[in-house]
């Protein structure tokens, strides 16, 4: 469940940089969604885990 944003923002940043920008976007925007993927997954666990 923690790697569902991964899984989303990766190719949606990739398809999106692609379409604006060709091949070179799409590495841009592959290389953004994986950072926005692991920073919403890092926050999504800590939302599930609770307050400690």
């Amino acid at each position: 469940m923690g790697c569902l944003p991964l899984m989303l923002l990766f190719p949606l940043g990739c398809g999106v940089r692609y379409l604006l920008a060709g091949q070179t976007g799409a590495l841009w925007g592959a290389g953004i969604g994986f950072l926005l993927g692991l920073l919403a997954m890092a926050l999504l666990i800590k939302v599930l885990r609770g307050p400690r």
